[in-house]
């Protein structure tokens, strides 16, 4: 007999056995204790303290002083809303990673909401930030360039109020929902509506190529979580032959170590996993705050290395003689100021024009003139920052555009003197400072730690028709993490929620347990209805918002 053949013990030490209630369910009541609950709150007031001295150092350092009241209040409150929405996030996406592990007993629950806490605080703080600028893309350029303005606070307070609402309404109810889809649904109402409250069409308020790669994302990693989950499930009953394994747990009673072991992996991975992909998106909101509200400090990367201005002086001339082929002459009597114009015009047109290459070129030209005259960008004064912030960004946004146009027939090395001068301009304006990152992770593991009974009893009760076994457990929490862990490397938002109960669901149909129809159809109408609904609520609150500020 092989090992892992061997009879799975039925006893375990009872200081080893999560507790268990009377009829088998996983002990879900034990909170944090009073302890916990005062190194919460300790934390928290610590937190806000942080980001409170953060943003006032850097303002400082950046010589800015607080001339009227009303920017830094609207500033804070923007910023408590933004962490708001991450704290929501993190125990309504991530009771999803603990319920695999509660539901097999391999930890307490109350164990196990901290161990999560503490993986999705790490994930964040390790996080790349593409997936941050990726959600931030979405939104209508025109905002983006006037963040700062009463339209700005508008856009930013709808599209996360309404998300922050429609997440504690299916918590409310414990249907598991995505965060990444009801923020994507905000973004895409916001646009829409801007764009039909200045007489345009609603189709030109967003990013739609940018959109449709992030609807494919979410649309794609349920079926993905699903079919590769079941797939991994069958795999393991055919390769390991433990009979336990594919049994309903013991109540009270641990798994084998190896299979516990993995659990509390995979768990671990999920954890990290989605504080690394979630997590970006709080922060690429709270960059749109503080470019708004303190653009000398925010708008631009003052700790680009010495060599920065060197590189990029040479990364835009062959920028420049990248377009030139492609009618990047002078336009007689266009300024830089008309070459924005015509620059902005062609992204939220999307039309590409005679003039649209040489505006392109004429922005280059003065974006670098700027940089090269400044000395750098840490010298930039106060008075100009936002500007060369905007022409930088507009360029980017520009380039990109340009670049999947199939008129201009752009070669190999055109194409990369583009990219490199655009991986440029990004590094001095899409950066995320520590505190940031610091203060989403606090938010998002906090909140990892409250509210998450309502899903976790969703997933590991009223998906299947079973109680969840050992390797269902164990296939769709692999199955997720490895979700994310690409999706995050391809600078892609995906839903934990999504991927992790669909992998669920797929386990369930391979074992012939059955599954729990008014649970997924509850699901399924969450999914059909988050996009109209979100994009409805954050549309509403902008249109009502612009009234106001």
């Amino acid at each position: 007999m092989t090992a892992i053949d061997a009879p799975v013990p039925t006893t375990a030490p009872p200081t080893t056995a999560p507790p268990t209630t009377a009829s088998g369910r996983p002990d879900l009541d034990k909170g944090l204790g009073s302890a916990g609950l005062l190194g919460m709150g300790a934390a928290i007031l610590v937190a806000l303290l942080y980001v409170a001295y953060s943003v006032y150092a850097d303002a400082t350092s950046a010589g800015v002083s607080a001339v009227t009241f009303l920017p830094f209040a609207l500033l804070f409150i923007a910023l408590l809303i933004a962490l708001g929405f991450e704290f929501v996030n993190g125990f309504h996406d991530t009771a999803n990673a603990v319920a695999t592990v509660i539901y097999t007993n391999s930890l307490p629950a109350n164990v196990a909401v901290v161990w999560s806490g503490f993986f999705n605080f790490l994930g964040v703080l390790l996080s790349t930030g593409a997936v941050a600028f990726g959600i931030v893309s979405l939104l209508p350029v025109e905002l983006i360039l006037q963040v700062g303005s009463s339209s700005g606070y508008a856009m930013v307070f709808s599209l996360l109020l309404a998300a922050i609402a429609w997440n504690l309404a299916t918590w409310f109810f414990g249907i598991p929902s995505s965060s990444s889809h009801t923020l994507i649904g905000s973004i895409i109402g916001v646009g829409v509506a801007n764009a039909l409250m200045h007489g345009r069409s609603g189709t030109a308020g967003v990013d739609w190529t940018k959109a449709t790669d992030i609807g494919k994302a979410l649309l794609l990693s349920p079926l993905i979580g699903f079919g590769v989950a079941a797939l991994l499930f069958l795999a393991a009953k055919l390769l390991i032959r433990n009979k336990a394994l594919y049994s309903e747990p013991t109540p009270g009673v641990p798994p084998p170590l190896w299979i516990r072991a993995l659990l509390v992996f995979t768990c671990t991975g999920v954890s990290f996993a989605h504080g690394s992909n979630d997590g970006q998106k709080g922060m690429g909101l709270i960059m749109l705050i503080l470019i708004g509200t303190v653009p000398t400090a925010y708008a631009l990367n003052r700790a680009v290395p010495p060599a920065y201005t060197a590189q990029f002086e040479t990364a835009s001339a062959a920028a420049a003689g990248a377009l030139a082929p492609h009618g990047a002459g002078p336009i007689p009597g266009v300024s830089p100021a008309a070459a924005r114009t015509l620059v902005t015009r062609y992204i939220a047109e999307k039309t590409l024009a005679p003039d649209t290459v040489p505006a392109l070129a004429v922005l280059i030209t003065d974006i670098n003139r700027q940089v090269q005259d400044y000395g750098s960008l840490a010298k930039i004064p106060a008075s100009a920052v936002g500007n060369v912030r905007n022409d930088m960004y507009l360029a980017s946004e520009g380039l990109k555009r340009i670049a999947k146009e199939p008129s201009l027939h752009l070669a190999g090395p055109e194409k990369k003197a583009l990219d490199a001068y655009r991986a440029a301009l990004d590094k001095g304006t899409r950066f995320i400072p520590t505190w940031v990152k610091v203060a989403v992770a606090f938010a998002l593991g906090l909140g990892t730690m409250v509210g998450w009974k309502r899903i976790v009893i969703t997933v590991g009760e009223k998906i299947g028709k079973t109680h969840m076994t050992y390797a269902q457990g164990a296939s769709a929490e692999l199955v997720a993490m490895g979700t994310i862990f690409a999706a995050d490397h391809l600078g892609l938002p995906v839903s934990t929620t999504h991927v992790l109960s669909s992998g669920v669901a797929g386990t369930m149909a391979a074992n012939g347990s059955g599954l729990q129809m008014s649970t997924l159809r509850n699901m399924l109408a969450a999914w059909v209805l988050t996009l109209p609904v979100s994009i409805l609520l954050a549309g509403g609150l902008y249109w009502l918002l612009s009234q106001v500020f």
